[in-house]
């Protein structure tokens, strides 16, 4: 995409890595990083003081190595010397840069730590009792309580390296004026336009054979909002990366068995892991009287439609159906023998209506279903499914922003929703349902409170011996499809597509975009 009455330099021969951004990227601060498209944006950008590799297990980036006290509440970092921010002026230093050392961790945590932060991760350090400098370093943080998974939570976008200088000039603008240390930095960003990120030369990591990272020249991105017309530019060449699958393309590229139609699969490739990402429907079980306070009615729905024909109509096999638990693949606490969950048993459903005092639907009420255009489809199959029950369905379609508003707010009896993990441990979808973190407070969008669950969920947060957590995570997980706050659909899918030409993208079940391998070769455009 070029800018009208500029003329944009030959850049044929470089390695420059093209993707579309259709949701937007309002920030390039990373404590504002709170979705996909801004972690990605701030992944190229900035480091923290781990990340999580392929199987997401925390590996070092800027701290070298780390030790955990016996207790589980302190954790100390010794931190890399070698790693510089990017150029800038307002370093004031003749090279225009200067290293990392812990006070920028104490100034990057601090600033989020702080109870007057509006980051929206400032949850993170909820259990955290303080942060220490000791040296250039060495870094220590304490919590007030052992929390097993907090090791992960560092590897978020959120706890990245900042520098005070570039952060306190610019004040809120910092967004528009990102410096971190990542493998790239900051060239242009035309908002709704255009975000060209440049290679950073003075990037810390090597690859095993010594080479400096990153490979690639630049990343830039673009802002289609139109989702066929992205997948247009993606078959033409104009764009590397394609990411998940869109209704309005999905049949053109995928056979209904998730396989790369004929005529792109010599020039195509597409690699699918799992996603932790539980796309479900939840019920509001707290506040008016509603039907669907009635556990046999949402359990009668949960039996009530088909996911597996869902799955292979609906989804061309992309995501498995949800007969499980809240918790999904890929997640220790998934238990891959679960004798809990939904199947399709519309015998069993007509029996729970039955019991309930409403055979056939008889007294029972319109039922609203609020959703987005998106997932439309699913929705009009589960409305003509159950209908069969004898239940009236309504589903209201409504814009993405106002059903997240309505949804924590507490306004819809029954929604659509999906929860990615924040960090790969399955207390992140648990603690959806502990009633401390009922909306609008929290979220636990369901209101679901059960002083047993509440009890088991302190127990997990607490222990240190991880058989122990998971053994209460899966009792629960099966609490909570006993109790039917929720309908799982299906547990979702990465898919990355990208050209034949295009080598070495990293991903994980984070859906992570980790861009320092990779290559393009130009031979092959």
């Amino acid at each position: 995409m070029a800018f009208a009455g500029c003329r944009m330099p030959d850049n044929s021969d470089k390695q420059i890595f093209r993707y579309n951004e259709s949701a937007g990227i309002t920030t390039l601060d990373p404590a504002y990083a709170k979705d996909q498209s801004l972690i990605w944006g701030c992944t190229q950008l900035y480091n923290g003081l781990v990340r999580l590799d392929e199987q997401l297990q925390p590996q070092p980036c800027i701290a070298r190595s780390w030790t955990i006290s016996p207790d589980g509440k302190t954790y100390t970092f010794t931190l890399r010397s070698d790693v510089l921010f990017h150029k800038n002026p307002l370093f004031n230093t003749p090279d225009s840069t200067r290293p990392v050392t812990a006070d920028d961790f104490l100034y990057s945590f601090n600033r989020i730590f702080n109870p007057n932060s509006d980051s929206p991760g400032r949850w993170i350090f909820s259990d955290v009792e303080g942060f220490e400098a000791p040296d250039d370093t060495t870094f220590v943080i304490r919590l007030t309580q052992p929390f097993s998974p907090f090791l992960s939570l560092l590897g978020m976008a959120y706890c990245s390296v900042v520098p005070h200088e570039v952060v306190e000039h610019y004040g809120p603008d910092f967004r528009q004026h990102p410096c971190g240390t990542g493998p790239f930095y900051m060239q242009l960003w035309k908002e709704n336009v255009k975000l060209v990120m440049r290679r950073n030369p003075l990037y810390f990591e090597y690859d095993s054979t010594g080479h400096r990272l990153p490979y690639l020249d630049a990343v830039a991105v673009t802002f289609i909002v139109d989702k066929q017309t992205n997948f247009l530019e993606f078959v033409k060449g104009n764009l590397d990366f394609l990411n998940s699958l869109d209704a309005s393309y999905k049949d053109e590229l995928l056979t209904r068995t998730g396989q790369l139609e004929t005529k792109y699969a010599n020039r195509i490739d597409m690699v699918s892991t799992p996603f932790l990402n539980t796309e479900y429907l939840g019920f509001r079980i707290e506040g008016a009287s509603s039907p669907l306070n009635d556990r046999r009615i949402r359990q009668a729905i949960n039996y009530g439609f088909d996911r597996e024909k869902m799955m292979r109509y609906l989804r061309n096999g992309i995501g498995a159906p949800g007969c499980g638990g809240m918790v999904p693949p890929g997640l220790p606490g998934f238990d891959t023998v679960a004798d809990y969950g939904y199947t399709y048993n519309p015998t069993r459903a007509a029996q729970l209506l039955t019991e309930a005092g409403h055979p056939h639907g008889q007294g029972l009420p319109t039922i609203t279903l609020s959703t987005t255009s998106n997932y439309l489809d699913l929705c009009k199959y589960i409305q003509q499914q159950l209908g069969l029950l004898g239940l009236t369905i309504k589903v209201d379609v409504t814009p993405p922003a106002a059903l997240r508003e309505q949804v924590a707010e507490g306004k819809c009896a029954w929604f659509r929703k999906s929860w990615i993990a924040d960090y790969p441990d399955p207390e992140n979808y648990l603690m959806l349902f502990y009633s401390p973190n009922r909306c609008p407070a929290g979220s636990n969008y369901t209101r679901y409170s059960n002083a047993k669950y509440d009890k088991l969920y302190r127990r997990s947060k607490q222990a240190t011996n991880d058989q122990e957590r998971i053994a209460l995570y899966r009792q629960m997980d099966r609490m909570i499809m006993e109790d039917a706050p929720v309908v799982v659909l299906y547990y979702d899918q990465v898919l990355h597509f990208t050209h034949k030409n295009v080598h070495g993208l990293r991903s994980n079940a984070m859906n992570a975009l980790d861009l320092r391998y990779v290559t393009i070769d130009k031979q092959k455009q």
